[in-house]
């Protein structure tokens, strides 16, 4: 029977939920949908000096956002604190781990000691063959093999060697009771049954001591993946200074969680020359054999055209439902409007082609749902000339008739109008478009007309012809 597929993303809450760790998590997502696994949330917050709830709420609300969701957890590790101190003891009963009085200063004058004479400065190992626990405080050390070498046959990079003599007995808890990364790490995937690690690879120089600590409990090694890093465009680790690099700042300036989850797994993973993946396509191809081992570079550029990709093809409901909060927080819209979600779509879904985020919509609907709008003084002087303010009044006089000012009935009788006059239609198509939006650019004028319907039309050609 084969083992079912667990896997785990394991952020520290230091900080918030940033495009390395998305991607990371993202990948495991797809591992354990594509083989109908399951896919654990883990909070690895022992760092309590730099892990805050606000953190950990934020991983929570960006995994939340990208509709990554898990099926077990958030475990916190700060809340496992008794699991670790049984595991630990059981390791100092079978002789592979011991107690060290060591104190911080002594370990540290060693150190320098090492560095001036040009020697080693793994620990000595002189508190290695203490059995008895001392009476004063002590941390206590994992036993290291001091021979041979350990393999990580890792599923990206391939097999990896470490010279196990290089490997120094690490503590894997402190002399104050509280465990370390590398111990609780281990405990946590053999209680939670953890197939396959697939994490960013600053964290290959710590698997082999992990390997040595899933096998002094008996466990079977989990399979490794380590994932290449990102990069920027100077080719160096990404950071704050190559622009927004946490999930929610994505979020806020308006993109969509597709869309960004699209551009994520096409940082290191490839299917042929494909370029957009709906969910279910991404779940039915991921595979780790698609994993390249080289590093990827962020481009911001390419996560805007496909953002863009998104929001075209985009339906006007989706659209209604993504812009609102922005509409809100912009003042274009009060928070408790009663607008049709229906006409929002229908207007948001002219705009498509035109907004590349979410918050340029927001900002382009205005002239749909504003009172008044400021018209552009070089737009003004160009196309509101006497002339053509009076075909804006003949248009006024044909719509204020009318019952119907859909762009199917409204298009024909202004082109008629502009034949009878011996115009091209732009020479009345224009100046209804500076009068009704404010500038020169927007979707096809008569959508327009339709999607604000004939009283607002009318109130914004009254302020322009006046009268």
């Amino acid at each position: 029977m084969t083992t079912p597929v667990r896997v785990r993303f394991a952020p520290s809450p230091t900080g918030f939920l940033h495009i390395g760790g998305a991607r990371t998590a993202l990948f495991n997502w797809l591992y354990a949908r594509r083989n109908n696994g399951v896919f654990i949330l883990r909070i690895e917050d022992t760092d309590r000096d730099r892990s805050t709830d606000e953190y950990i709420e934020a991983i929570v609300e960006g995994m939340t956002w990208l509709r990554l969701d898990w099926d077990e957890g958030p475990y916190r590790q700060t809340d496992r604190f008794d699991v670790y101190r049984a595991y630990a003891d059981r390791l100092i009963a079978e002789g592979k781990a011991y107690y060290c009085t060591c104190t911080p200063e002594e370990l540290e004058e060693r150190r320098q000691r090492a560095l001036s004479a040009n020697q080693p400065v793994a620990y000595d190992g002189r508190c290695r063959e203490r059995i008895e626990k001392p009476a004063e405080p002590a941390a206590v050390r994992f036993r290291m093999p001091r021979e041979g070498q350990t393999i990580v046959n890792d599923l990206i990079k391939g097999p990896i060697t470490f010279e196990n003599s290089v490997l120094e007995d690490m503590v894997i808890v402190r002399s104050d009771g509280t465990p370390t990364y590398n111990f609780v790490v281990v405990v946590d995937d053999i209680d939670m049954k953890i197939t396959h690690v697939i994490r960013g690879d600053d964290h290959v120089n710590n698997t082999p001591k992990q390997i040595h600590i899933y096998q002094a409990f008996g466990w079977e090694v989990p399979a490794f993946a380590h994932l290449p890093m990102i990069l920027g465009a100077d080719k160096s680790r990404l950071s704050k200074r190559h622009g927004a690099t946490s999930v929610t700042a994505y979020r806020d300036m308006g993109y969509l969680p597709d869309a960004l989850v699209n551009y994520l797994v096409r940082l290191g993973w490839a299917h042929g020359d494909q370029e957009i993946f709906s969910r279910e396509e991404l779940i039915q191809c991921f595979s780790l054999e698609g994993v390249g081992a080289s590093a990827s570079v962020f481009n911001p550029e390419k996560l805007l055209w496909l953002n863009t990709q998104y929001i075209i093809n985009s339906t006007p409901g989706a659209l209604a439902e993504a812009v609102l909060p922005f509409l809100v927080k912009s003042g274009i819209l009060a928070a408790d409007s009663d607008v049709s979600m229906d006409w929002l779509g229908k207007a948001a879904y002219s705009l498509r082609e035109r907004s590349r985020t979410l918050v340029e919509m927001a900002t382009q609907m205005h002239y749909y749902l504003a009172a008044d709008i400021a018209i552009d003084p070089k737009a003004r002087e160009k196309h509101l000339t006497p002339e053509s303010i009076q075909l804006l009044a003949e248009v006024r006089t044909m719509l204020a008739g009318l019952t119907d000012v859909s762009a199917a009935v409204v298009e024909p009788l202004v082109h008629e109008m502009a034949v009878a006059k011996g115009l091209k239609l732009g020479a009345i198509a224009q100046p209804l478009r500076v009068a009704l939006t404010g500038g020169t650019a927007s979707p096809g004028i008569f959508e327009v007309i339709e999607i604000m319907g004939k009283e607002l039309v009318l109130q914004r050609l009254n302020r322009v012809i006046g009268g």
